[in-house]
């Protein structure tokens, strides 16, 4: 793809084209060095069309009921005129490397409403709860013109700590009788949420629901006494229709909250994103070093059979690569 083509498919990204969209985002997602460089053009050409949506994560454990709670959001929400992109992020397989996106099969009827963009990518292994390049893909999203953007984790616990760092507002989905495993997640996920929904609030789990929401009332008070938000803890049955509208004001008083704050708020978040995608570049640079490459071998050799620390491991490798005097001068040309 030439720069004149990127600069057109950022042209028909603005237009709000979703196959341009779609494209643009695979183009981010890509690992080739070639297309990472035309991913960062299409960046720069949408930039000033960035930054206008609400942008919302959403994090729970698997079963909590997380594709269902998006589609009826996302139909309340498209009814109310507003458009949304959905960025379902899969587990991908240890072993293999695959994943079942299937967010999007989830999502049927939301997948068909014009308004609603749903789009699944693998983690491929990135931690956090989200996928390498989710940040590209949500500006993306926002470059198109929608007005919410919904950053859905993979959904394995205490590691979604990432999808703070890209969003306004932090909504955390638990299941009634999760105030169980309350203790264990006090100093994990439950500093860093806005918004708590106790989800499947029906039927014969409605008193349970209410006395896990209690549960979660009351660790909020302890963990934001001081503050000026306190997470709010509601009650939602999204197969019911229930709530969903009561969630969405939360999100929108919560953004409210931080007035000015939400400027300051992306600013640091963009600032975390540069850190973190310079040690991936790092990483990705230093494994393309001759000596580096030549030492791995018997390095990790040396970590499996427990003659060398992992530590000491990396201390070493990265030695090779840019030792302590300053890094290697490049090799004339």
């Amino acid at each position: 793809m030439s720069r004149i083509d990127v600069d057109d498919l950022g042209r028909r990204i603005i237009d709000g084209e979703r196959l341009a969209l779609a494209r643009g985002i695979t183009l981010a997602e890509s690992t080739r060095d070639d297309d990472q460089a035309r991913a960062q053009a299409l960046l720069d050409a949408v930039a000033g069309h960035t930054g206008g949506a609400v942008r919302v994560g959403l994090s729970g454990t698997p079963g909590v009921g997380k594709s269902t709670f998006i589609e009826t959001l996302g139909a309340h929400l498209t009814a109310a005129g507003k458009s949304l992109a959905v960025l379902a992020i899969d587990p991908s397989s240890p072993t293999t490397g695959g994943s079942i996106l299937g967010d999007k099969t989830r999502m049927e009827q939301l997948s068909q409403n014009p308004r609603a963009f749903i789009r699944p990518s693998p983690s491929s292994g990135a931690l956090g709860g989200v996928a390498a390049h989710t940040r590209e893909a949500l500006l993306l999203c926002e470059a198109a013109g929608f007005d919410v953007v919904v950053v859905e984790t993979v959904g394995v616990g205490q590691s979604e700590h990432a999808v703070q760092s890209l969003t306004d507002t932090f909504v955390l989905l638990v299941a009634p009788g999760a105030g169980d495993d309350l203790q264990g997640q006090k100093r994990g996920i439950l500093d860093l949420v806005d918004v708590v929904v106790v989800n499947k609030a029906d039927g014969s789990r409605a008193i349970e629901a209410q006395e896990t929401a209690a549960h979660y009332r009351n660790a909020g008070q302890l963990l934001h006494h001081g503050k000026s938000w306190v997470p709010p803890v509601l009650l939602c049955s999204s197969i019911e229709n229930r709530g969903v509208v009561e969630v969405w004001s939360a999100i929108e008083t919560h953004r409210a909250s931080l007035g000015d704050a939400l400027a300051q708020r992306r600013a640091q978040q963009a600032e975390q994103w540069l850190w973190r995608c310079f040690e991936t570049e790092l990483v990705r640079r230093g494994l393309q070093h001759p000596e580096l490459r030549a030492a791995v071998a018997g390095v990790v050799a040396d970590v499996r059979s427990g003659r060398r620390s992992p530590s000491r491991a990396a201390a070493a490798l990265a030695e090779i690569a840019m030792p302590q005097g300053g890094p290697k001068a490049a090799a004339p040309r």
